[in-house]
């Protein structure tokens, strides 16, 4: 199982950690942010297809900020699936 940390931009939560094992999402964490909206996204995602979650995140918007919490865990997983993270 590796393991990532992500410091967040643009989102009231300051960093994500997650973990990926056989291109499963495991552990998601979230530092900050709306305390039960990323407790349920970290719930929802639990043994989640990490390529499929990029999919159905990424883009997603907040408030019209251009990301959300969501969207930069999307960021974050593409970037450790690309080996990046």
């Amino acid at each position: 199982m590796e393991s990532y940390s992500y410091d967040t931009r643009g989102v009231c939560a300051r960093r994500i950690t997650f973990d990926i094992e056989d291109g499963k999402l495991h552990n998601v964490r979230f530092l900050g942010g709306c305390a039960g909206n990323t407790a349920a996204i970290g719930k929802l995602l639990e043994g989640a297809d990490a390529s499929r979650t990029v999919s159905i995140l990424k883009g997603n918007d907040c408030n019209g900020r251009g990301t959300s919490c969501a969207d930069q865990l999307a960021i974050a997983v593409e970037a450790a699936l690309n080996g990046q993270g």
